[in-house]
């Protein structure tokens, strides 16, 4: 039996509710460092993933598993170029529901900043 990390997608769609699903949207945005991503890709428009390591101070690794879930889910795009791969968010989509979270967040930002459910994870 091969060891190693589970696979980042089925191998084919698991059928979800439309609830389920969007609660996966909100999952895979549910992370700073892929937001902080996003948020350097809609500033710059395409960064290669070594630009994007050395903005944010994290390791290869961690910049790389976030770099996947983007890329699967189809938040960002990437393109080679030579021997570098670089990753833009190709949908004006992306970028407007990032900006619709900040414009919910003017007016309840208190209410989450000290939510301490959010903080539990799962529905436990």
């Amino acid at each position: 039996m091969p060891v190693g990390r589970p696979a980042i997608s089925e191998p084919q769609p698991i059928p979800l509710a439309d609830t389920e699903l969007v609660a996966r949207l909100f999952r895979a945005l549910g992370d700073s460092t892929r937001l902080r991503i996003l948020e350097l890709l809609i500033e710059d428009g395409e960064l290669h993933q070594m630009e994007i390591v050395r903005r944010l101070g994290a390791t290869q690794a961690r910049v790389s598993e976030h770099m996947a879930c983007l890329l699967w889910c189809g938040f960002v795009e990437a393109r080679t170029e030579g021997r570098r791969t670089l990753y833009r968010v190709p949908s004006r989509r992306v970028r407007t529901l990032l900006t619709k979270a900040r414009e919910f967040l003017e007016q309840n930002e208190a209410q989450i900043a000290t939510c301490r459910r959010l903080d539990r994870g799962g529905d436990r």
